[in-house]
């Protein structure tokens, strides 16, 4: 179907679903403002060497506009200029600033360009364009614009630690280190980069040294905000809840941009979560439907939208699933909640994850089930339901993200039902590997995950190593059978070498594309064991007996001790961050007192 156009940040059908509470995202990004006080007046100041007079004047009022903070004016009165003289690129640098603060990325992209082009000597053009892609993701653009401005500035702790931001988001730990260790080396006063290499180690796993940076930046500048939210998040990942929520609080008194404070907000309902003030943190939550947050997936539909306390008796809803595979999953356990409150009369639509639609269509035989389409335009990203044609929308009352509807039915961990099952797994499938795993090695069968399949962002720390696992595979009486998805052969060949443990490999199934069987193979095991990722919620939502091994500050846990979203799942949780050895050697006991049933 042909891609719809964009809708505007105040339409109606631009609603989003944004990041899932967890993992936080770290304040650390790029920096610099072009359309600041004093980047305006150096800009004035550049202007008034200029020999075409004639425009001199509309570029000086194009400046004045923008500091008076009016973004209309200042691309009008720039746009005159250009209109004069289409190769200005004082006109063009303008215009960008203008663009940008307007919220028009890409085409602000598309000025600085120009400006760039025209003004090749005022390298600080090249930051500026820098900080946009990378704000859009086009973090390969981002690092060669930030090296060209550092070839002119190469003392400019901004250009270091923009450039930094970009090799910590690929990975490249090390370089980013090396390059803010250098740049503190010659700026040790400026908070920014002490802040910016916390941000680093607490990407790389390391909370208590990245909590030392962050404590650097906040002694040179208690105001600092950004380090404050971000001393937050690491002292949630090592179990200080309260103090976590306290630095949340306080750096949220500060003024910022509102994408920044959506930010602060999502991260605090991980925090409330986690602290078991559950209706709180589900309506800060809310924070990720915002246009003007940065990470928003703005949904099309042209349908009123479902507010708490809404009388759903009788009407038509659309659920609209979200987040992460697993998130959309787990998230599922209130639909039988919706089913009842539309009554006999209502009718429900689910939008799904297009791998997931035979298991929700088979669990919620009443709804009608089809796959969302997600794409992305000029840095923004799009969800829609194109199952549904134009007479069908028509005839939807209400619809909803489905993380929303936790505000009204999930408000307090007792409000989350004692059900074996949310999901159904398909009968003859289950019957089917049941009589697969008769011809397996003997032993219980149990299904091991030790990864997710994501390597976006952080994920990484929230995993045990696979040697980690070795008091586990050395349980006896048990046949682990691999439910892992993705490239596991390296794993399944260390555990045969140097553990000398076969971890069976079910034949005639796809892990990460057949989400229907899986579930069914889950069902038909013993016993499913591992981190949290997308198959072990399939397997705990579809009643399979479960252990997760969770990690401090999970805020799925809601405050607990346990998965409330899955009464029948037994959760592992270490005493601090990453100090996996214990919990996976009390897990190991567990697992050979198993066996031994």
């Amino acid at each position: 179907m042909p891609r719809p156009s964009a809708p505007s940040a105040t339409s109606p059908a631009a609603l989003g679903v944004g990041a899932a509470p967890t993992p936080a995202r770290l304040a650390a990004g790029a920096v610099g403002d072009s359309g600041s006080r004093d980047a305006l007046a150096k800009l004035s100041l550049a202007v008034e060497e200029l020999k075409a007079l004639k425009i001199q004047p509309m570029l000086h009022q194009a400046v004045a506009a923008l500091n008076a903070g009016d973004a209309k004016a200042g691309a009008e009165w720039a746009i005159k200029a250009l209109e004069q003289d289409e190769r200005n690129g004082f006109g063009w640098y303008l215009l960008a600033i203008a663009r940008e603060k307007a919220g028009d990325f890409a085409g602000s992209i598309t000025c600085y360009e120009s400006a760039l082009a025209l003004l090749p000597d005022h390298a600080e053009i090249a930051n500026n364009l820098g900080r946009l892609a990378y704000r859009m993701g086009q973090k390969a653009v981002a690092e060669k614009l930030f090296r060209h401005h550092l070839a002119r500035f190469p003392e400019d702790h901004e250009g270091a630690n923009n450039l930094a931001c970009v090799l910590r988001d690929e990975h490249r730990y090390d370089d980013a280190i090396e390059l803010l260790k250098s740049a503190v080396g010659r700026a040790p006063d400026q908070p920014l980069l002490w802040n910016t290499l916390g941000s680093t180690l607490a990407e790389q796993g390391d909370p208590a040294t990245a909590q030392i940076f962050f404590d650097e930046a906040l002694r040179l500048d208690p105001d600092f905000a950004k380090a404050r939210y971000n001393r937050g998040n690491v002292r949630l990942f090592q179990g200080d809840s309260a103090g976590a929520l306290e630095d949340c609080e306080r750096a949220m008194t500060a003024t910022m941009p509102l994408d920044e404070r959506l930010m602060m907000r999502l991260a605090r309902s991980t925090i409330l979560l986690d602290l078991g003030r559950v209706g709180e943190g589900w309506d800060d939550y809310e924070a990720r439907l915002d246009p003007s947050f940065a990470d928003v997936t703005l949904v099309l539909v042209d349908r009123p939208r479902w507010s708490p306390g809404a009388d759903l008796a009788g009407k038509s809803m659309l659920i609209v699933g979200e987040q992460g595979l697993g998130d959309e999953v787990m998230f599922a356990n209130v639909v039988p909640d919706v089913i009842e409150a539309l009554g006999p009369e209502g009718r429900l639509t689910l939008a799904v994850e297009p791998r997931l639609v035979p298991l929700f269509q088979r669990s919620f035989p009443t709804a009608h089930v089809g796959a969302h389409a997600t794409y992305q335009a000029e840095g923004r990203t799009y969800r829609l339901a194109p199952f549904l044609d134009e007479a069908a929308t028509a005839r939807i009352d209400l619809w909803t993200p489905i993380g929303s509807l936790l505000r009204q039915f999930r408000r307090e961990v007792a409000a989350y039902p004692n059900r074996p099952r949310f999901l159904e797994a398909d009968p003859a499938r289950l019957a089917h590997w049941r009589a697969v795993l008769d011809t397996a090695p003997a032993g219980r069968k149990v299904g091991l995950l030790w990864k997710s399949g994501s390597t976006m962002g952080a994920r990484h720390r929230y995993y045990s190593s696979f040697e980690q696992w070795a008091p586990v595979l050395a349980a006896q009486g048990i046949t682990f059978v691999n439910l892992q998805y993705g490239d596991v052969e390296a794993e399944l060949e260390q555990a045969r070498r140097e553990l000398g443990v076969e971890i069976w490999n079910p034949p005639g199934i796809d892990l990460k594309q057949d989400l229907d069987d899986v579930a069914a193979l889950s069902c038909a095991l013993d016993l499913v064991v591992g981190f949290a990722n997308a198959t072990s919620n399939i397997a705990a939502a579809c009643g399979a007996p479960s252990w997760l091994i969770s990690m401090a500050g999970a805020w799925a846990r809601l405050g607990t001790d346990r998965y409330p979203w899955y009464p029948q799942m037994r959760t592992f949780v270490p005493e601090a961050f990453r100090e996996w050895d214990p919990v996976m050697a009390e897990v190991g006991q567990a697992m050979t007192a198993f066996g031994k049933a």
